[in-house]
Order: structure tokens, then sequence, then C-alpha cells
């Protein structure tokens, strides 16, 4: 009997233990089921896509991506490919981000979050907010909000617009601060404080042929470079282009006593650099000259002087500070039609080899070889962006910048001809280095645009004309441009390309 009783008991036990297992069971897989279902789908739309860069603004909206996507001018493997619009679940429309390179997947993109990874090159470099909305068509777009002054515009792929490629056009709203309002243009660019009288120059913006770039707004711009670093790195033509980005973003600011040049230091041309602190933002602009990007140098002739040697393979000794810039924008060229240059007697090194005659064309290749790799050994992709900005031709008349030439009464651009198609040969070995780098560089290919603008350099208007004394016109300056003036457009596509890419933090 008792060993019935026992029996009974364990049978009843064991049913309870079934029982329970079994509601544990089926309460797990009706909790874990919208997961299960959400990870299954997840995997089937997973697939590795090549790297890319990310999208420009244009008209015609984007439906789906395509495989012929370009690859990153930036990074290779640390950038959004596209934004695609597809169905979940629930019959809700979702727009995606597909990741390049080593991210595997589709992320959902809503609105913007607090939890959003930082930027490795600026805090606010995403574009604030992919939506979806059905046109007038019932086909579903896909369009970037970018703030106050790009709201509304559809995705295009960053192949869609050529940025150097268009025309110039008047716009009233140009220039975007008054001649003679600030304060550091030097003597040599301030052109109407120097007696120019002429004005319409100024009344010219850069229009790309396949889209709009969006309006300077120097705020925006600072914003991107919170706690960040850029520096500028050439000649006298990048610090052209300094003054003009400094100009842009002092006439931007509420309060302009918190812009300073840290060491109290005015803009001149006898300086090689100059570091500008933006208090509010925690950011510098600075400026380092290097007119060749490599080592200039001298040697001891045999009559005890010293003569200027320039080594090609040797990079120059102001790139220790270039190392701790997280945006750079980099130059040279004008130096290399200069005399010594030119002509390469006794004046270009290799090691400790001193070529008694070298081209200076396969002079000018190799020092860029040499910057280039320099860029590839100490750049860090993920989290710096390297700008070449590209040469900026000349526009003399009769001669050259030390033979005569002028460009004085020049008050309209170029609008017809085939000097706006030259392209030189020293942009040709620009393109042909920064493709063969490890560490991509991108391309400020301002040349075909500063074709047009004959109208837009200093001339005799260089130096202030003193007790009324004519303004000399034998040497004339048909190289470099009044501020405001063309530069601004160059720092204009600068901010445009921040303003187009999005990116996400990135393995150092």
């Amino acid at each position: 009997m008792a060993n019935v009783n026992r029996n009974r008991y364990t049978v009843t036990a064991l049913l309870f233990l079934i029982f329970f297992l079994l509601s544990i069971f089926l309460f797990t897989k009706r909790t874990l089921e919208p997961s299960l279902s959400f990870y299954t789908d997840f995997s089937q739309n997973s697939h590795i896509a090549s790297p890319v860069s990310v999208t420009l603004l244009d008209p015609d909206p984007v439906h789906s991506p395509t495989s012929d996507q370009p690859e990153s001018p930036i990074s290779g493997t640390e950038f959004f490919e596209s934004n695609v619009t597809e169905v979940n679940t629930n019959g809700e429309n979702e727009t995606f981000v597909e990741l390049g390179g080593n991210y595997v997947g589709l992320l959902p993109v809503h609105s913007p979050t607090s939890d959003q990874p930082e930027s490795p090159i600026s805090g606010t470099g995403f574009v604030e907010s992919n939506v979806t909305e059905a046109n007038t068509n019932g086909e579903h777009e896909t369009f970037v909000e970018l703030g106050d002054n790009n709201v509304g515009l559809p995705v295009e792929r960053v192949n869609a617009c050529d940025l150097y490629a268009g025309y110039w056009v008047k716009d009233v709203e140009h220039p975007i601060y008054e001649p003679g309002s600030c304060p550091y243009v030097d003597e040599a660019f301030d052109c109407q404080s120097n007696g120019r009288q002429d004005s319409s120059y100024l009344n010219w913006r850069w229009k790309p042929d396949g889209c709009d770039l969006p309006r300077f707004n120097a705020s925006d711009f600072l914003e991107r470079l919170r706690g960040k670093r850029l520096m500028l790195v050439g000649d006298s033509m990048n610090r052209n282009q300094f003054e003009s980005l400094l100009c842009l973003l002092h006439e931007g600011l509420a309060n302009k006593s918190k812009m300073y040049e840290t060491r109290g230091r005015k803009i001149t041309k006898g300086r090689g650099q100059y570091v500008f602190k933006f208090q509010d933002y925690d950011c510098t602009v600075e400026f380092v000259r290097s007119h060749f990007l490599v080592k200039e140098g001298f040697r001891i002739n045999e009559r005890g002087n010293q003569n200027p040697t320039l080594s090609i393979d040797r990079i120059d000794r102001t790139a220790g500070r270039w190392k701790r810039a997280d945006i750079l924008v980099f130059n040279t060229g004008h130096w290399w039609v200069h005399g010594k240059t030119a002509r390469g007697k006794n004046y270009y090194k290799e090691g400790d080899y001193l070529y008694p005659k070298f081209d200076a064309v396969e002079a000018y290749r190799r020092a860029l070889k040499t910057w280039a790799k320099w860029i590839d050994d100490n750049i860090k992709p993920n989290k710096q962006l390297v700008f070449y900005r590209g040469y900026s031709n000349a526009h003399f008349r009769g001669g050259d910048w030390d033979s005569g030439g002028s460009c004085n009464g020049e008050t309209e651009p170029i609008l017809t001809g085939a000097f706006l198609d030259s392209y030189p040969l020293k942009m040709k070995i620009v393109e042909e280095v920064i493709q063969e780098m490890q560490t991509s560089a991108i391309l400020l290919n301002v040349t075909k645009l500063t074709n047009f603008r004959k109208d837009g350099h200093p001339s005799v208007y260089g130096k202030k004309a003193i007790d009324g004394r004519k303004v000399s016109t034998r040497r004339q300056d048909c190289s470099h441009w009044c501020l405001p003036g063309v530069p601004d457009a160059w720092n204009e596509l600068i901010y445009a390309t921040l303003v187009f890419r999005q990116t996400i933090s990135g393995k150092n």
C-alpha cells in the first residue's frame, strides 16, 4: 500500500513539473516572438556594402541605392552609404541607412536622438534627419533636413553633383561681409580701402550645374568645429583663403570680442603662423606657412654665401603642427613658377645629393608624393579630414608678375573663351597623386571656377595710396584675390562639403 501511495505522489509531481515547464516555454515564446521576428527580417535584408561618400542635395530624389556608387573621398569604411525606404512588418514605411565596409546590415533612421554617435570630424556633422514622404505620384521619396536654410531637399548621391563644374551668378546677398568691415584682411587684399572704385566684382556667387550650395552659415560652421582645430597650410594663397574664412566667421558672431588671435598678432605677410580662438565654440582656425610643403634649406657656396635649396624627399619642418589639427586645408603651387624654383639649378635635393639641374615639374611631382606619404603615415582618416585646395590661375596680360603683366581695369568675369577650360599640368599631377594615396584627401578643385574671375585680383590696389599719390602700375598683383571676393567661394565650398557629408564614429 505504501508503494502505491509513493507512486501516486511521484506521478502527480511529475505531471505538475511537466505542466510548469510547458507554461514557461509557452510564455517565453510568446514574449520573445516579436524580437525573433525582427531579427529574422533584419538578417534577410543584411549584406556587406561597399563604402561610399554620402549624399549631396539635388532636385531629383533617390528611390533606391545602386551598385555604381562612388568610393568615399574621405574614408574607406566610416561613412553612411545610402538611404533605403522599405515596408516593415507592421506595414509602415521605414528609412534605413546602409553602412559600408566593416558595418553590416541596415540601421533604421528616425529623428535624431541624444545618443547619436558623435562625428570624429564634427559634433554636428550629421544630417539632422531623414524624412520619407509620398510625392504627388504616390511614390516614396527620401528627404534630408539640414536646418533652417536647407529644409525639405531630396537626397542624391555625391557623384550626382560636381561642385566645381558650374558658373558664377549675380547675387544681391553677396558679399557676405562688407568691404572694410573685417579687421583680419591685410593691406594686400583690402582693395576697396586701397582705392578700388568699382564694386560689381563683389556681387557674384558660385553656382554648380547640378545643385545649389547651402547658404554660408557661420554659426553652423562653428558648431561643426566645436572643440576642433581647422588649419590651413600653404603659401600666401592659403593665407588669402585663411583671411577670407576669418571674415566669414567673424561676420556671424554675435559677440565678436570672443574671437581673437591667441598671441595678439596682427595679420601681415611677414609672419608664418596664426591661431584664432573662437571662445564660445572652443575651436581654433589656424594658418601655418609652408610654401612647398617640403623642406626648405640652404647650402654654403664656394664664396661662403648661403644659397636656398629644396629637399623634395623631406616634409616641411612645420609638419609637427599639422598632426594636431582635425581639419587640414593644404596648398602649394605659385612658388613653383618663381625663378630659382623654375630654373632648378643647384636647388633641388634628395637625401644629401644636390642636383646640378633638375626639372621643376618632376620636382613638384616628387614633392607632392612626399606630402602624400606623410599624410598616409600620420593622418587618422576616421578622426581627421584633409582637403587639398587646387591651383588658382593668375590673369596677367602682357607679361608675368615680375615682367610688366597687368590686370588693371578688369571689372567683369570672363564669360567665354578657351581660357575657361585651361587646366594646368600641376593640377593633373595633384589628381594623380591624390588617387594613389591610401588616406583619402578631398580635392577642393577651384581651378576652373577661378578661371572666370579676371576681375577679382588686387591689381594696383594692393597698397594704400599715401597723400593722394598715384598708385604705381609697374608691378600688379593678378594672382591673389581681393577680399571680399573669390576665396569666399572656396570657403563656401568647404562648408558645403561639411554639410553634405555625414560621418559616424570609427575606430582609431
